[in-house]
């Protein structure tokens, strides 16, 4: 079967297009003419640049910091370069090098949004350019940090997962059957605890990092300014906060965008989204959910990912203060809470020993390459359970499906009820739990699972466990802020009267963490949208209010 064709064969014409002489002209507005000379670097990968580069004469080669890849492209007048990075004004990813004397158009980051907004086609044009070409980076391995450890580590399917889930690419090398990895391996001296080590590309090296370390290393994440007085802090990336974000930032509000682990929440690590309006052929979480984060940074949202919120203080006269897990501080008018919720746990004493390597809470194609021909089991009945089982029948074996209730038609959409039932190499089990797990070393070897009609046990050679049983609601960083919550942990609003406003005015909760939600993307998209109105009506009450001005 012939491999499928890149995003570089089959969209090269948009990832790489030609502007006309006028439309270079309509963009001489937003920035300055520069030149360089031959062999001056545009832009190093692992810095900062300076913007979009239009060429106005000369050619540009594009090219990986590896010197062993072939260039990516060359860039002749009415080209432009850059990427996602561009837009987000972070590290860039790869080198831009002038061949023979250049003339170019270089448009900053900030003035780049105003293209975008601005200049409806070109901006089309453009925002297309950039969102392919990160497109074709991830799918090549170009241009992000090199992690060097066993494939199936739990540490290295957590960082890969981390970078997956945040759209960043990278390069993955296992020393135990790469030359190049293995002697990087004995020139550093690292130890076997110490893996994976990660490479990034401003040629720092990290051993087995954390996220937040590993973020700040590829520019991903950077300090906070402590003195700027944000309209709104929206607390959660998923499709709520972002719908928020995008919304609010093109109604001309400032606002920060935080998030302990990725952009997307769990609708992020869906792997196929059916029912979502607008989409009939479906369309993966993460891909959904890119679009989303691309498209509030376009309006000028500031994303600040990896970033955990710890403490909710202040009040609605003076502003509020968020603190976060690395002692940072930011301010804001005005707080949206769209935290979410974290994925439950089976209640089982061995757990956490396989977590990461062996037992998943999503069912992404980095689990899926993972179980591929082997037998699984994954536990759940509700949607998201269903669209996971599906998309690893493709991969897998055989994937036994685990429901404690007595059937699916109370917690699942028909439509993914009936394609299960279409796959034969899955198989339902109802009224069943797990009752055990057994391995060795971080790997899970044996699932054991009990009918609870009959008492009977069942043991299957398993070493991969999905986990897709529900939620609960993330609000443990709210604990000491008064906000009202209901029995299970929800965050009540609209008690005042004021729609999706907590019991203390200025603060709003939307999507998933909000008592009384309906647990669907649309929903939640749709509530995003809808608290924007609220934050109008609430900032538009503070300015009557002497000593608060946005900086």
């Amino acid at each position: 079967m012939a491999a499928a064709p890149t995003v570089f064969e089959s969209r090269f014409a948009q990832m790489f297009p030609k502007l006309e002489p006028a439309e270079v002209d309509r963009l001489r507005r937003f920035g300055d003419v520069r030149q360089f000379g031959d062999g001056d670097y545009l832009v190093r990968a692992g810095e900062r640049g300076m913007g979009l580069f239009v060429i106005i004469s000369g050619e540009v080669e594009i090219r990986s910091h590896d010197v062993n890849r072939a260039p990516i492209v060359t860039h002749e007048p009415g080209s432009f370069s850059g990427e996602l990075a561009t837009l987000s004004d972070r590290p860039a990813l790869v080198d831009g090098v002038a061949k023979g004397a250049v003339s170019v158009l270089n448009i900053p980051p900030d003035r780049l949004r105003n293209v975008l907004v601005e200049e409806a086609e070109l901006g089309e044009k453009i925002m297309r350019a950039l969102i392919l070409r990160r497109v074709g980076l991830i799918q090549e391995g170009v241009g992000g940090p090199v992690i060097i450890g066993r494939p199936d580590s739990g540490d290295v399917l957590r960082l890969v997962g981390f970078l997956t889930r945040n759209g960043h690419p990278r390069q993955q090398l296992d020393p135990d059957t790469d030359s190049c990895a293995r002697t990087m391996v004995e020139r550093f001296h690292i130890a076997a605890h110490e893996l994976p080590i990660v490479l990034c590309p401003n040629g720092e090296l990290l051993r087995n990092p954390i996220e937040d370390a590993l973020a700040r290393c590829i520019g991903m994440l950077r300090a906070l300014d402590p003195n700027r007085l944000y309209d709104a802090a929206i607390v959660g990336a998923g499709p709520a906060g972002l719908a928020a974000a995008v919304y609010a930032a093109s109604e001309g509000l400032s606002v920060l965008v935080l998030d302990c682990r990725a952009f997307g929440g769990q609708a992020g690590a869906s792997a196929r989204i059916e029912n979502y309006l607008g989409f009939p052929t479906g369309i993966t979480g993460l891909a959904l959910m890119a679009r989303a984060y691309s498209q509030a940074q376009k309006f000028g949202a500031e994303m600040a990912i990896p970033n955990e919120v710890v403490r909710l203080d202040g009040n609605c006269a003076e502003g509020f203060t968020l603190v976060l897990a690395n002692k940072e501080h930011v301010r804001a008018r005005a707080v949206v809470v769209a935290s979410g919720a974290t994925y439950r746990r089976l209640d089982c004493e061995v757990l956490p020993a396989f977590e990461g390597a062996s037992v998943h809470y999503w069912a992404s194609p980095l689990e899926a390459r993972l179980c591929q021909a082997q037998e699984v089991a994954l536990v759940g009945a509700g949607n998201s359970a269903g669209q996971a089982a599906v998309y690893l029948a493709s991969m897998a074996a055989k994937v036994w499906l685990l429901v404690r209730g007595k059937s699916l038609h109370d917690s699942m959409s028909r439509y993914l009820i009936d394609r299960i039932a279409a796959q034969p190499n899955i198989e339902v089990l109802t009224q069943t739990e797990v009752s055990g797990l057994e391995g060795a070393d971080g790997m899970l070897e044996t699932v054991r699972w009990r009918d609870k009609r009959t008492g009977e046990e069942t043991s299957r050679n398993i070493r991969h466990l999905f986990l897709l049983i529900g939620a609960e609601p993330n609000t443990d960083w709210l604990a000491q802020c008064g906000i009202a919550v209901d029995n299970k942990g929800f965050v009540i609003t609209d008690t005042n009267g004021r729609s999706l406003e907590t019991n203390r005015e200025g603060i709003f909760a939307i999507g998933d963490v909000r008592s009384g939600s309906i647990k669907r993307v649309a929903s939640a998209v749709g509530e995003g949208a809808q608290v924007v109105a609220a934050l109008h009506a609430y900032l538009a009450r503070q300015k009557q209010q002497p000593g608060l001005v946005t900086v």
